[in-house]
């Protein structure tokens, strides 16, 4: 008997396991390093070199052969990889020099540096346990955290530099606060300087930060875990910045604004990005490592927010600025003081600057399409053709490309030479086997971006379905995209008897500033509205093979959220809900999102309290399973607990799944296979 489709999920990692990701180009693009896992069911991930020439594929180290203890992590590396939603193990992350001659990268804590051209791998002795190693440009020296202390090791002399020791046990040097993490991805608190002779450090002081203690209450022996916690309204983690010399120079790098979103040093300067605690004004500063002086280099301001995008401030070889802004009511590119993509084309990410190119990822007429597009210095030009979601790397004039739609299973990954010639990078991915119904368009008054998923053995007209809404629903994030990956849970209910709705609605990418600026002081009622435009978007496109008399809908995390709120403020609609780890009150989620869409709920109370579920609670009419895990530190659990402690003051019945152990990932394979039948099971038996 072949595995189930829940079962497949949770060993895959959601069929993640096997896909190659992590590239690195060498300077001259004859080398391709990346990560990938050795099958689509092992964990394990391991790092590869790709020969562009040759186009020979070597694995270059495997954990196992290392003998390392995957499971005694350290906390701080817990952390990371539940702020980047890392679901393997092995080697998830590393850094190179700017040859790409050595690797630098931490395995249960210790600290190994691997010759990349014989695979010779070494471990390195170190004062404690490892947190993101970098090597130096220059490949000679390896910088990494332990204990909060920022140290840098000689390869060569094996010598130890202690750079910055933490003055209290609030205090980190080197790593991303929580909020740079969960919320502007920025995963690092160090940077190399291109000579290799100083770093730009963080310095973060969480001592202001309120102290929340999560519990693990089935085992009760065990103590609470303090966790640092800025919720909205509440004080942020001190930042600050250092230029520290290897000769033992510190020179500080004052700034005014509340966050620092990220920082980047090239030959041609050392650029800061801040952003004030409102997040309507970005400013980028120009710093000299000698003073620390900064120059303001440009500022943007809007009146709703300004978005943080990755991958710049970036520089062309002629040191002209690479940036990326809202103009003219889209998301630009900008090459200088110049925008070089029309307000039509949303741009998304900077991926890459290779001398006078710069690589980016954009989404045009459709959002379900993300593209690859470069400028050249003198046009535009598409990397990408077909519909599909797109994502890749450029350097020495070689690109790796990866590309998913709905046309074809999993990812595929191709390396293109100079030549032209195309060099396939193989994805061990296992296959869901699932027979796709999806069909991708526009529903509603809005024309919301919208998925259709019926069960592959339907036949349109032969009865009415119950529905199933399966949105994320939240702004900043997508889930109709065109690809198959984003459909696979969705048709596994649709399989079970269900009409699956997934729907972008008003507040998600992809369309435009005004778009994702409509849920601005509001993240409740435009996310309800466009979830029922949407239904009934789609009720009139098929209808003979939906039945609104049997409607639910679940989601996780914000879709959690949108869900619990769905059949508390229009129990009309919606019949049944399952909410996964939702965000009940936004007082109790942290500082940098919430209050990007809120503002601060000392001055703007009534806009809380209105996208609240705690004053709903005596409207529930509908049946309603809560789910949390209550080990997780994103959405505490809290925020189901209060409210199933609000929906039992007013007497209204509902579910409630705690899970054990468990964070805001759900990465345990039991877990997370179980959990898929037991929503089925509820749900049918809601629905009747």
């Amino acid at each position: 008997m072949s595995e189930s489709f829940p079962r497949l999920s949770a060993r895959t990692r959601r069929f993640t396991l096997g896909v190659p990701r992590g590239f690195t180009i060498s300077p001259d693009g004859g080398r391709v390093v990346f990560l990938r896992t050795r099958s689509g069911t092992d964990p394990v991930t391991c790092l590869w070199e790709l020969d562009t020439e040759t186009h020979v594929e070597r694995l270059v180290v495997d954990p196992r052969a290392l003998h390392a203890d995957e499971q005694d992590l350290p906390p701080e590396e817990r952390a990371r990889r539940e702020r980047s939603r890392e679901a393997a193990g092995g080697v998830v992350a590393y850094g190179a020099d700017s040859a790409l001659t050595r690797a630098a990268f931490a395995l249960s804590g210790g600290l190994y540096v691997v010759e990349l051209a014989s695979g010779e791998t070494r471990r390195l002795e170190t004062p404690g346990a490892v947190i993101d190693p970098r090597l130096s440009p220059d490949g000679r020296q390896v910088a990494y955290v332990t204990g909060g202390a920022l140290y840098v090791q000689d390869l060569a002399s094996g010598h130890g530099l202690v750079l910055a020791t933490p003055e209290s046990p609030t205090v980190t040097y080197g790593l991303a606060e929580f909020i740079a993490a969960e919320e502007m991805d920025r995963m690092r608190g160090y940077w190399w300087s291109p000579s290799s002779d100083a770093l730009l450090v963080e310095r973060a002081d969480e001592e202001p930060v309120d102290t929340w203690y999560i519990a693990d209450p089935a085992n009760p022996s065990r103590p609470a875990n303090a966790q640092r916690y800025p919720s909205a309204g509440t004080p942020n983690a001190r930042t600050e910045l250092f230029v520290l010399g290897l000769d033992g120079s510190r020179v500080a790098v004052p700034y005014a604004e509340e966050y620092l979103t990220t920082a980047a040093w090239d030959d041609h300067a050392l650029s800061i990005v801040t952003l004030t605690r409102d997040q309507k004004t970005m400013r980028l500063f120009s710093v000299d490592p000698a003073t620390g002086a900064s120059t303001l280099v440009r500022e943007d301001a809007d009146p709703a927010w300004v978005d943080i995008v990755t991958g710049v401030p970036a520089h062309l070889d002629d040191g002209s600025l690479v940036w990326v802004a809202t103009s003219e009511g889209g998301h630009r590119l900008f090459v200088g003081d110049r925008a070089v993509t029309p307000p039509t084309l949303q741009v998304r990410s900077v991926l890459d600057v290779d001398h006078d190119s710069v690589l980016f990822s954009a989404s045009g007429g459709d959002p379900t399409d993300i593209h690859l597009w470069t400028w050249d210095g003198h046009s535009l030009l598409p990397v990408s053709t077909r519909s599909g979601v797109f994502s890749g790397r450029m350097s020495g004039g070689v690109g790796v490309l990866s590309e998913q739609s709905l046309d074809a299973e999993g990812v595929s990954t191709t390396v293109v030479r100079r030549d032209g010639m195309a060099v396939a990078i193989p994805s061990y991915a296992e296959r869901p086997g699932l027979d796709l119904r999806v069909s991708l368009g526009r529903s509603g008054r809005r024309e919301l971006a919208t998925a259709v998923v019926l069960p592959s053995w339907y036949e349109q007209g032969s009865g009415r379905l119950p529905v199933l809404m399966d949105p994320y629903g939240g702004p900043h994030a997508q889930r109709v995209l065109n690809r198959r990956g984003a459909f696979l849970e969705s048709q596994w209910f649709a399989e079970q008897g269900f009409a699956v709705i997934v729907s972008d609605g008003r507040g998600t990418p992809g369309r435009g500033p005004d778009f994702e600026r409509a849920v601005l002081g509001d993240l409740a009622t435009p996310a309800l509205e466009d979830q029922i435009d949407a239904l009934q978007g789609v009720a009139e496109q098929y209808p003979d093979d939906l039945d609104l008399s049997k409607v639910a809908i679940r989601g996780w995390s914000f879709g959690g959220f949108l869900a619990a709120l769905a059949v508390l403020r229009r129990p009309d609609v919606f019949h049944a809900a399952v909410a996964g780890a939702p965000v009940t009150d936004w007082r109790l989620y942290d500082t940098c999102y919430t209050e990007r869409y809120l503002g601060h709920p000392d001055e703007q109370p009534e806009v809380y309290d209105n996208s609240s579920l705690f004053a709903d609670a005596a409207k529930l009419e509908r049946p309603l399973l809560l789910v949390h895990g209550l080990a997780d530190d994103n959405v505490v659990a809290a925020h189901t607990l209060r409210l199933s402690s609000a929906l039992l003051a007013a007497g209204r019945q509902h579910s409630v799944l705690p899970l054990s152990g468990v964070t805001h990932m759900t990465p345990q394979e039991v877990v997370a296979e179980n959990l898929l039948l037991l929503q089925v099971d509820f749900l049918k038996k809601s629905l009747g």
